[in-house]
Order: C-alpha cells, then sequence, then structure tokens
C-alpha cells in the first residue's frame, strides 16, 4: 500500500517538511511520486516510529541513521545503547538532585536562599558549579541534596 506525504505526516503527526529533511539525510526513502506528491510504501510508519524513539531517546539522526543497515533493516550497535543509557542515567542523578534542590529551596526557612548551603549546592548539581564559579566539591559533599 502506497501513503502520499500528506497521509503519511497525519499518520506520523509530523510536518511534510520533516518527512523531507529525513528523506534527505537518509533516514526514510520516498518509493515514487504522484504528480508532485512523494509516495511512501505504509512500512516507513514504522521507521518514523523507531526514529521518534530514538530522538526521545536523546540519539542525534546521525546515530539513528547509523542503525540501519545498507538494506534500510534496523541493525542496531548494542554498545551505543549501552552508552546512552548511561549517559540518561547521569541525566536523571543531575535533574533528582536539581529537583530536590528546588523543593528545598521553596520551604527553606533561612533568612536568604544565599545563606542555605543546600541552596548554594544547586547550581553545582545543575553542571554550572557553585553559583557559577566552577567550584569542585569533594566526594563526600557530592551526596544528593535532599
Amino acid at each position: 500500500m502506497k501513503l502520499d506525504i500528506g497521509e503519511v505526516a497525519r499518520r506520523a503527526g509530523l510536518p511534510a517538511s520533516t518527512l523531507r529533511f529525513y528523506e534527505e539525510r537518509g533516514l526514510i526513502a520516498s518509493s515514487g511520486r504522484q504528480g508532485l506528491r512523494r509516495l511512501f510504501d505504509a512500512g516507513v510508519l514504522e521507521r518514523l516510529a523507531l526514529i521518534a524513539t530514538g530522538r526521545a531517546a536523546g540519539f542525534s539522526l546521525g546515530e539513528i541513521g547509523a542503525m540501519f543497515d545498507a538494506n534500510g533493516r534496523l541493525a542496531v550497535d548494542r554498545a551505543l545503547l549501552l552508552s546512552k543509557a548511561d549517559e540518561l542515567d547521569r541525566t536523571i542523578a543531575r535533574l533528582c538532585a536539581m529537583r530536590d534542590g528546588l523543593r528545598h529551596a521553596a520551604r527553606c526557612t533561612a533568612p536568604s536562599h544565599l545563606e542555605c548551603p543546600r541552596f548554594l549546592r544547586i547550581p553545582e548539581a545543575a553542571g554550572v558549579g557553585a553559583l557559577g564559579r566552577g567550584r569542585h566539591r569533594s566526594r563526600q559533599a557530592k551526596a544528593p541534596l535532599r
């Protein structure tokens, strides 16, 4: 079954411009034209779902493209998946520390947030050092903000 670009865009929830961009990048391929409109095989919807999953996990379009072999079949590099999972773990830990710090700051009874040592660790949890000074904490001080 062939789908025109408008139907693929509607079903995938993407603008046609994104489909054209993905085609230019070699992530999807049209199978012909009907007048000026690109036609796609119905399997493109599954491929678009895989691309969306990869994007949601933080993979670049280049990394996603490399997950398909020359024949368009999925050929995922498992080491790359593990590396991305580790990266997500680090991001989750950083975001949890930020969340916990913000909750503490909202309840903190210090006269000024700048007098609260836990508040002062929030920028560090965000990866910018103590209030942007680039101060490095010792191992002991790296405990989550709670």
